[in-house]
């Protein structure tokens, strides 16, 4: 973080300094991340209190509290009404200081893929900063801004949400030059209610634009109808492998098992791309990119070095050959209905025996059975050759697949699929739920025990 003073923040964020002023340059919301002479901010939520911890604050170095009301200990404190609140403006405040510029981008489904396309882009540009892991939400968002320095020339903001007005809070406090919805779909329903939720809450991010900003989106797949109110008169970019009314397109298109080539089609002209990542829906995520990084000005260069470069992130979609024409897809990160579709047309695309492994979609609410019937079908449609699943919810998909089975536990699922690696000469097999599900300790399990 810039360095600030414990007197400017109190002028900064509207509170009462209490002891010295101290300089500090870095903040942390968690003891286990203390360094000296840091401000440890005091969160408070339903189930905890950091105000607590303090005094373990204190004795990890921390140099000053941000507290919501005064702590009988030895540390200069900033008094604030909302220390949640607080540390939002605080990101606030460095972003403002720092001449880097900002893309900010949300999504169903595809956000973290567009994000490191986005920021391996960029990267062939300059220095640049973007969202660690899933760091998405109101408290990730002011932590990836809070590492905002001078040095850097760009930034790629992720923003998630899981209710309304989380994504109109974080991009308030990011001020992007260009917001991206990468795509809808049904996810955190249980939050949102409705696709419609799903839309309007994803729709927010348009609303932190400046009026010469651009707002990007999925020709395909968004709610521009109740989105333009939002967007008004500012520039709007289109992107889609398959639409041709798109200002990012994509033709000449090859899938292969390790990845696609096609060309890129853009405003200023062409370029021939190599994008070693599996999957078709990878194109559409790349033309995001693409997009969202053309917005702050790079170039077709850049866009063809940086997408060349990139690699697989465990978890999404990542290739691990357990044996010779033994290939496993560990996509067991997340899953909703959007990406759980995507996976299933990546396996279609793949050779041999097709297994596609399956746990639950979590935070679907009422249409929590209607969604994992949806995923069935579409692997049903794709041809896929074997549906397992595993947990209360997912018997629905292997049951709509037509060709599927259900277990009780995760053993003896582990146990079908070793059987089905033996039966096999060639064999693909994909592993997806949601983050709950765990689906990651079957993939372990895997390796683990390669072909046994």
């Amino acid at each position: 973080m810039i360095s600030v003073t414990l007197s400017q923040l109190t002028d900064i964020l509207n509170g009462e300094q209490q002891g010295a002023d101290i300089t500090l340059d870095a903040v942390t919301t968690d003891t286990r991340k203390l360094t000296p002479g840091c401000l440890f901010v005091a969160l408070k939520g339903e189930r905890f209190d950091a105000h607590d911890f303090a005094d373990q604050a204190k004795a990890g170095g921390a140099g000053a509290l941000l507290v919501s009301r005064p702590l009988d200990i030895d540390l200069p404190q900033l008094i604030v009404k909302d220390t949640r609140l607080a540390f939002g403006e605080l990101a606030a405040w460095v972003r403002q200081q720092v001449p880097a510029r900002v893309v900010a981008l949300t999504g169903s489904s595809g956000k973290t893929s567009v994000k490191e396309m986005t920021a391996a882009i960029l990267s062939q540009c300059g220095n640049t900063l973007y969202t660690a892991g899933n760091l998405n939400n109101d408290i990730g968002v002011p932590m990836t801004l809070l590492r905002l320095t001078p040095e850097y020339d760009y930034a790629v903001i992720e923003l998630g949400a899981n209710h309304q007005g989380e994504i109109a809070w974080t991009v308030s406090l990011t001020r992007p030059e260009a917001a991206l919805v990468n795509n809808l779909a049904a996810a955190h329903l249980e939050g949102f209610g409705s696709l419609a939720g799903v839309a309007k809450a994803k729709g927010e991010i348009f609303s932190g634009l400046p009026e010469n900003g651009i707002a990007i989106m999925n020709a395909d797949n968004n709610d521009w109808l109740n989105w333009q109110s939002v967007i008004g008169s500012r520039k709007v970019w289109r992107f889609s492998p398959n639409a041709a009314n798109s200002d990012f397109t994509a033709t000449n298109i090859h899938v292969t098992s390790h990845g696609t080539e096609f060309t890129l089609q853009t405003p200023t002209g062409s370029v021939d791309v190599l994008l070693p990542l599996p999957g078709r829906h990878n194109i559409a995520n790349a033309l995001a990119a693409a997009a969202l990084s053309m917005s702050v000005g790079a170039t077709l260069d850049a866009i063809k070095a940086g997408l060349a470069n990139l690699k697989a992130v465990p978890g999404r979609l990542f290739p691990i050959q357990l044996a010779e024409n033994q290939l496993l897809l560990d996509d067991s990160y997340n899953a909703n209905v959007g990406s759980m579709t995507a996976a299933v047309q990546v396996l279609a695309e793949m050779p041999g025996y097709r297994v596609l492994v399956v746990g639950d979609m979590a935070e679907l609410g009422a249409e929590s059975e209607a969604c994992h019937v949806q995923v069935g079908e579409a692997a049903k449609a794709a041809g896929i050759d074997r549906v397992l699943s595993v947990g209360k919810q997912s018997h629905a998909i292997s049951t709509a697949s037509g060709v599927g089975e259900h277990f009780a536990d995760k053993t003896a699922l582990i146990a079908r699929i070793k059987s089905l690696i033996a039966e096999q000469q060639v064999i693909t097999i994909l592993v997806k739920g949601s983050r709950s599900a765990a689906m990651e300790e079957v993939v372990r399990a895997l390796q683990e025990n390669g072909t046994c």
